[in-house]
This record gives C-alpha cells, structure tokens and sequence, in this order.
C-alpha cells in the first residue's frame, strides 16, 4: 500500500508549523504556501488567511500533550513528574535548532491584540498552569495555584535564556530552583 499524502489543510499546518517556528510569524504567506505544495486559495478556504493559519497551527501543536508525556514517563511522584519538564527541557534547548517557546515567540511578535493566535497563547500557557497546579496540589503544596505560576516563570525563563546563552543551561538552574521551591513549600 502506498501512503497517501497529506491533504492541503495538513501540509499547510505543517509548513505553518515549521517555518514560524523556525523564522518567526512575520514568515511571507509564498514561503509556507511553497513548502506546502499548495495553492494561495487553499490558504484562504481552510483558514481565512495566515492569521487563522498561524492561530491554527498554534492550536494544533502537540505542546501540552508533551508535557503531559515527559510527567507520564517519570512515574507517579509529582515531585518527579515536575522536574521530568526541566530535564526534558534542558535536552530540548540545547538542540542545534532550538529557536525559543513557538508560543512566547509569537506573542512578543504579534503587537496587534486582536490577532486570533494571542488567544491560543493564552490558551496554551492556561493549560500548563493547570497542570502543573494540579500535580502540586497531587504533592500536598500550600498553595498551587501560586506554585504553578512560579514554575511556568522557571519554563518560560529557561527557555528564553537559552535562546541567547545555551552553554550555561539555564533548564538546569531552573530545575534546582523548582526543587527548592517545590521543598520550600513542604508542611
């Protein structure tokens, strides 16, 4: 059997995926029409345009769902479960073509408030905020809410910092620092 390829909905996320994330949202509409194989018209029936696009492709990003696995394959101890991002996170950014958070990147770059893709952010980051509250709250912390705030500052700074410094691994100062909050906060 011959693998079917994948319709111009698919190619178009997929192209959207891959050069926002690789040259920013600000990437022209002819590049990801290219890399798509797809007509200008197949942009505008699927998405409405590139802003739908890029909203859409920041929806359809496995992100959580990847946090979710890393937790998954660290067992059931919370407390492990966290500092499983942090490792996971170290290897992610120090890979040669690490250009930063797909999600932070895009919200710095698009100034209009109105653009679709600042409500996906939002959306995104909403998501890992609960579940990271909801692992403290599996350990016993105090206050959850506030721990997972404290924790997604450690993610997002850790993987801003090594955008611009790699080599002093900031995952790594962020895990110490998530294990000593997480410690902290122990009754």
């Amino acid at each position: 059997m011959t693998p079917t390829r994948p319709g111009p909905r698919e190619r178009l996320l997929d192209a959207a995926r891959d050069l926002t994330y690789t040259h920013g949202v600000h990437v022209g509409v002819d590049a990801i029409l290219k890399q798509a194989g797809v007509a200008r018209r197949s942009l505008y029936q699927h998405f409405g345009g590139k802003d739908g696009l890029v909203a859409e492709a920041l929806r359809s990003h496995p992100g959580e769902a990847r946090y979710r696995e890393v937790m998954g394959r660290a067992g059931q101890d919370s407390r492990q479960r966290i500092l499983a991002v942090f490792d996971e996170l170290e290897a992610i950014t120090q890979r040669p073509a690490f250009h930063g958070c797909r999600y932070t990147s895009a919200d710095l770059a698009l100034t209009d408030a109105a653009h679709p893709a600042h409500v996906e952010v939002r959306a995104y980051k909403d998501a890992l905020h609960v579940l990271f509250a909801e692992e403290l709250s599996r350990d016993g912390h105090p206050d959850p809410d506030f721990g997972a705030d404290q924790l997604l500052v450690l993610v997002d700074g850790a993987l801003a910092h090594a955008v611009t410094r790699p080599a002093s691994h900031p995952a790594l100062a962020a895990r110490n620092m998530a294990e000593m909050m997480m410690n902290q906060a122990r009754p």
